[in-house]
């Protein structure tokens, strides 16, 4: 052993090695030899290793394609319906001799209780009708509006008579433009006696409307209804820039029926019926809260229109009331009579399907009153409503004919 061996610390391991180990949780050596002669160390084992012998590989079976569906499954299918809290009022057009009046028979509109033509909740209670618009003098009209009653434009007995008898018309829609103090500035009296001469033209119920003004508007009003006492006439219209308790106390003191106008705002339509129910019963109003022309705000009406309906059936009582359109507004729109290009087609046929897709789009909206001008357009939409209340099934092959349709062969 060398000097420098010597001056290395030993360490002398003997049987009290596991004695000093036990002291430990871990000892580490660094520059260290061990000199034993012989040496054992005894590891307590843990748990012996898992030994995993793979199963033998079993052969794939035979890959069997599914069997093709013959069939699809049968399903239950239920209609949806849903309970509305609320129901439209019923409002009589029109009395009879034995109720006051002279009209033929009455027509009653309104008393829905579920959205406009869902037939799987509700049957509609009573169809839409429609009103033929009239005047006392004819303003300029476009060509195809005024051929149909040519004839007798010049007579307003004459020309409801024909809308009654010829084209069907359910109510007349008399308007007395010539009072406007800017037109003929025709007297109330002498337009009490135009509308006794309708009335003793047709027997249908009768809707009359002024020019406008609204102060001569009530001094109109008031002598018709006087001279048309008991014959439900509906007084088109009564707006919030009229004297409107004055004017609701004639249409109530004669027994006729209000047509509450607004400018497509529920919340206006709700403050004018307010201020009529102070003096009206409920079943004496309709209400309109304007109809646009199509291209020139028609979806605008249709929303609002369809908001005030389903708000009623929700429980809004003072929307819960039969809604009328002046569907005539549809030939506001230039496109609807004037001379375009070729590609438009021809004036005659466009002025009566404007007026028709504006009626079709204002009868889903729920529309109980409808005032229209063109006989083809009126005809086309009753025919329609015909087809929802007959119960046939649609045949969607020949619905899809349109398509390819050609006017003229």
């Amino acid at each position: 052993m060398t000097k420098k061996d010597e001056e290395r610390p030993v360490l002398r391991l003997g049987s009290n090695l596991f004695e000093s180990l036990s002291k430990f949780s871990e000892i580490d050596f660094q520059n260290v030899e061990i000199n034993v002669g012989e040496l054992e160390i005894h590891f307590m084992p843990g748990a012996p290793p898992r030994l995993v012998v793979p199963a033998p590989k079993a052969e794939a079976p035979a890959t069997i394609a599914p069997p093709k569906p013959l069939e699809l499954l049968p399903a239950e299918f239920r209609v949806p319906r849903t309970e509305y809290p609320g129901k439209i009022i019923e409002v009589t057009l029109g009395a009879t001799k034995g109720q006051g009046g002279s009209r033929g028979k009455p027509l009653v509109i309104g008393g829905e209780r579920a959205p406009a033509w869902y037939l799987f909740e509700k049957a509609t209670p009573h169809v839409p009708v429609f009103a033929f618009d009239i005047f006392d003098k004819a303003p300029p009209l476009a060509k195809a509006m005024r051929e149909p009653f040519q004839d007798v434009l010049n007579d307003p007995a004459e020309w409801a008579r024909k809308g009654v008898e010829k084209y069907g018309a359910d109510v007349i829609n008399l308007h007395l433009t010539s009072t406007d103090p800017r037109v003929a500035n025709t007297s109330p009296q002498d337009a009490a006696k135009t509308v006794e001469r309708v009335l003793q033209a047709v027997d249908v119920p009768l809707s009359i409307g002024g020019c406008g003004d609204r102060e001569k508007d009530l001094r109109v009003f008031e002598k018709v209804a006087e001279v048309a006492e008991g014959e439900r006439l509906l007084f088109n219209s009564v707006s919030l820039d009229m004297d409107v308790p004055k004017t609701a106390e004639v249409i109530k003191k004669y027994k006729h029926v209000a047509l509450a106008f607004t400018s497509m705002d529920m919340a206006k339509a709700r403050e004018l019926n307010r201020r009529l129910y102070e003096i009206l019963p409920k079943e004496d109003i309709v209400i309109d809260t304007t109809t646009a022309a199509l291209g020139y705000g028609l979806d605008y009406a249709f929303s609002i229109m369809e908001r005030t309906r389903l708000a009623a059936l929700m429980g809004d009582q003072e929307l819960q009331h039969p809604m009328s359109s002046g569907t005539t507004n549809a030939w506001a729109a230039r496109e609807a009579w004037l001379k375009m290009a070729p590609e438009w087609g021809p004036r005659e046929l466009r002025g009566p399907i404007w007026e028709t897709v504006t009626a079709l789009t204002m009868l889903l909206a729920g529309v109980d009153f409808f005032m229209m001008i063109s006989p083809a357009a009126v005809k086309t939409v009753k025919d329609v409503i015909s087809h929802f209340t007959s119960g046939n099934k649609g045949d969607p092959v020949k619905a899809l004919e349109w398509a390819s349709a050609r006017l003229g062969g």
